[in-house]
């Protein structure tokens, strides 16, 4: 997963016509070490669908705060540049969740780009 560490980089990788899940995470933080395990295998799943990419909320703080970020981790899906579907709670996320989630953004990046 690529690695964004300012918000020119968010920036850009948001505003790609490709569907781009960003995985909001820091750390510190227990519950974004839990998904870690499984995290490259979904990635690998769903690699011609999305590209995922891992924002550390330390590092892009403003970022997190002007996506409405409260809890993490959490998945917000994008295409140019526009908010599609998010993820968001302070609830530890087990992969069949994130994994429907990323069916369902997937289905509305679809509904979007016919």
């Amino acid at each position: 997963m690529e690695q964004i560490t300012s918000k020119p980089e968010f920036d850009v990788a948001i505003q790609s016509p490709r569907l781009t899940v960003a995985v909001f995470k820091a750390d510190w933080c227990g519950d974004c070490k839990y998904i870690d395990p499984f995290m490259p295998e979904v990635e690998d799943k769903y690699a011609r669908e999305l590209t995922l990419v891992e924002v550390d909320v330390d590092q892009v703080g403003t970022v997190s705060e002007e996506q409405n970020i409260l809890g993490i981790p959490s998945f917000v899906a994008y295409t140019d540049g526009r908010e599609l579907v998010r993820y968001v709670n302070k609830l530890r996320k087990s992969r069949e969740e994130i994994e429907q989630f990323l069916d369902r953004a997937v289905e509305v990046y679809k509904t979007i780009h016919k």
